[in-house]
């Protein structure tokens, strides 16, 4: 495929240079056109079908070439044709040459043009998928716009083929009827800026805005239906109305209170939502607790013979509770009252595109951001009620460590929970459905964390689907399927650990129709907006991402826009998103991973470096894991990074804001790193991608002109 591509690119070069070398762009000429139109015009009254066939087919070689000449056939259409004859020939010959040189482009440059500037051009690919057709009709209609730029480019994007051709027959019209027409007029025409004055440019600009400005006419008359049944306020009580108190909701109405918007933020639960009391601040204190029972466990590889812990799970988990204590005030109510923010604990629920109702009391509001998060996932498994279960939730109210323990579910949460209790002495099966845990990361990554937890004595059973839950002689099983096996496996306590669904019911969604995704988040555009332009979502409830730092990063959008939204509006950013896992050792990666990559089909080199030879994880007896940067091939610009060892979500920020800020692997490289630190992981594997792209050749003659220096 590469190669024919090649020849072809080959053969329309030298098609282009023959062109040029033949000299038939001379022909192509205003003085040329005035020279031979009477020869021509006498041709044509004796053999009319084989000139039109003639012209037909030259001008849509010209075009397909997209050499010069296009504008000076046009006229000759209307000099030789006449008007109606001359304005049906060059439309359809045009329009077919355009579409030549439209799949030229397509065949020749798309894929190299794409593999290299994907994820630069991935707002431009979303644009023209949704509106390429506005778009394209629009630059058609201003002659302006070189034509043969607009055929080269929109090649280059997934505007479809048959989309180009008719809008391209349809837009080009206007222009075609006027440069015919002027070369019914030939001998007026002294050069061809005659044709286009300024009147008749400005004519056609507005013509092509006219599109763009229909296309916003529309939305406003969309958003006018959308609220036609609501009656708005004269009057509001507050700027923005923020419900919930998790990581977009506190985000969201601290940035409000910031520019001095009056801003009610509502909480029905716990101030800090899933993060604070459920997830991030207890899952990592007891991560802490468990690694330092398994550094006793390991203290002869420290050099000491004998160390010993005495373990009271109670204690443990008193200390998670301690530590969601001592976080708690960074949310708490208490703080921010005191930045300005009009905190109210209690079930709100939305009457109107601008009203809330929290008690009794309806509020109205120029805007609403929906912040509700996530809960645990529960699968409709017969028997689940019969045996009782654990969540992510209620996990933290145990005080008696499980015996046995089966944690359903290989993701994240699943696994970082399945090694603590291991490590606390819990007998711990963890049971993935998929082929192996950690599904959203390469292949290697899930095997090392897989190895990691067997070793702290997990037993992990991947490929086993979860049938029913039962008591059989008092003891409880879960039943799964393996290989079309049925197994019933004993535990004395369920952990559910299958992901998150997002909260979307019981706060008045259902009565203003507004919609859900597929996948049950609450529907929003590009703008965090919901179906009500004023009404936005953010955070775990309108997904993609559940993180904690997603949801910082989409409130910064959504109270912005709710906000300011009159006056600019921002697109949310999803193009440099980090995310880690707390296992041990942990995993994190920002960008593409080699699976991804290789589903959509993006070229890539890999650079592997080996955390064993770094000099700090020996020392500190953390020398296993790696770190794996995907690039574009031959360059250093980052497509992606996996980094699986100690404090791998610490590492990753390097990358992150490498990525962010389009810096290569030169750049990381040539900065001073610590030494002895982990860090020095991120120089070491910008020094191998180097090492793997030194220039051989030059290094060749480096090393003759030392030997002449030696004199050699």
């Amino acid at each position: 495929m590469i190669r024919s591509r090649g020849w072809l690119l080959v053969v329309f070069a030298a098609l282009v240079a023959l062109f040029f070398a033949l000299g038939l762009d001379q022909h192509l000429t205003l003085e040329a056109l005035k020279q031979s139109r009477e020869t021509l015009a006498a041709y044509y009254v004796q053999h009319p079908l084989t000139l039109i066939a003639a012209y037909f087919a030259a001008y849509v070689l010209i075009t397909a070439l997209s050499v010069p000449g296009a504008a000076v056939m046009t006229l000759a259409g209307g000099a030789l044709f006449g008007v109606l004859a001359g304005s049906v020939v060059v439309s359809f010959a045009s329009s077919i040459g355009a579409t030549l040189a439209f799949l030229v482009s397509r065949y020749l440059l798309r894929d190299m043009v794409q593999g290299r500037f994907g994820d630069r051009l991935a707002a431009i690919n979303a644009g023209i998928s949704k509106d390429g057709a506005l778009y394209l009709f629009t630059l058609r209609l201003v002659p302006l716009f070189p034509f043969f730029v607009i055929n080269l480019g929109m090649g280059l994007t997934p505007l479809r083929t048959w989309t180009f051709y008719w809008i391209s027959q349809l837009g080009m019209l206007a222009g075609t009827l006027v440069y015919v027409n002027a070369g019914t007029r030939l001998g007026e025409i002294q050069s061809l800026s005659d044709i286009l004055s300024p009147g008749l440019l400005l004519s056609f600009a507005l013509l092509g805005v006219f599109p763009l400005l229909a296309k916003k006419i529309a939305v406003l008359v969309a958003r006018r239906r959308v609220y036609r049944r609501w009656t708005k306020p004269a009057t509001f009580d507050r700027n923005l109305i923020v419900i919930g108190a998790g990581a977009a909701g506190l985000v969201s109405a601290y940035i409000a209170a910031a520019v001095k918007a009056k801003v009610t933020l509502i909480e029905e639960h716990k101030m800090g939502g899933d993060c604070l009391n459920y997830g991030c601040v207890p899952s990592k204190a007891l991560i802490r607790s468990a690694k330092f029972v398994q550094q006793v466990k390991q203290a002869r590889s420290l050099g000491i013979a004998h160390a010993e812990v005495r373990l009271d799970f109670a204690d443990v988990m008193a200390r998670v509770r301690r530590v969601i204590t001592c976080v708690a005030p960074h949310d708490s109510v208490e703080r921010y009252r005191t930045l300005g923010v009009d905190v109210r604990q209690g079930h709100a629920r939305i009457t109107s595109p601008w009203s809330v109702s929290i008690h009794g009391r309806t509020l109205t509001t120029r805007a609403i951001i929906i912040a509700t998060g996530a809960r645990p996932l529960v699968p409709p498994i017969p028997g689940l009620q019969e045996v009782g279960y654990l969540t992510s939730d209620t996990v933290w109210s145990l005080t008696t460590l499980p015996r046995r323990l089966l944690v359903l579910g290989g993701g994240p949460i699943g696994c970082e929970l399945a090694q603590c209790f291991a490590r606390l002495g819990a007998e711990v099966t963890l049971v993935e459905m998929a082929p192996r845990i950690l599904g959203r990361e390469d292949a290697d990554v899930s095997t090392a964390i897989s190895d990691a937890l067997q070793q702290d004595g997990v037993r992990v059973l991947n490929g086993h689907a979860a049938l029913r839950a039962e008591v059989v002689g008092g003891e409880k099983h879960l039943v799964v399927s393996h290989a079309g096996v049925e197994a019933a496996l004993p535990f004395d306590t369920l952990l559910l650990a299958l992901g998150r669904s997002p909260r979307t019911e019981g706060y008045g969604l259902e009565e203003l129709g507004i919609p859900l995704a597929p996948r049950k988040t609450v529907e929003v555009n590009q703008y965090l907006e919901t179906l009500y332009p004023n009404i936005y979502a953010c955070g775990d409830v309108a997904g993609p991402y559940q993180f904690t730092h997603t949801a910082a990063h989409q409130a910064w959008y959504a109270s912005v826009n709710a906000l300011f939204g009159g006056v600019k509006r921002f697109k949310v950013d999803y193009s440099v998103i980090p995310w880690a896992t707390f296992t041990d050792p942990e995993v994190a990666r920002v960008g593409l991973s080699e699976s991804e990559a290789q589903a959509q089909a993006i070229p890539y080199e890999v650079t592997r470096y080996g955390l064993d030879d770094l000099d700090r994880a020996i020392t500190d007896e953390v020398a296993h894991g790696f770190v794996k940067v995907l690039t574009v091939p031959g360059k250093d610009r980052i497509l992606g990074v996996t980094i699986v060892g100690e404090h791998a979500g610490d590492l990753l920020a390097e990358y992150v804001l490498a990525m962010k800020y389009k810096l290569g692997l030169n750049k990381i490289l040539g900065t001073i790193h610590t030494y002895p630190t982990l860090a020095e992981a991120n120089k070491y594997a910008a020094g191998a991608w180097k090492r793997a792209h030194a220039p051989q050749r030059l290094l060749a003659w480096a090393q003759r002109f030392h030997a002449w220096r030696r004199g050699a």
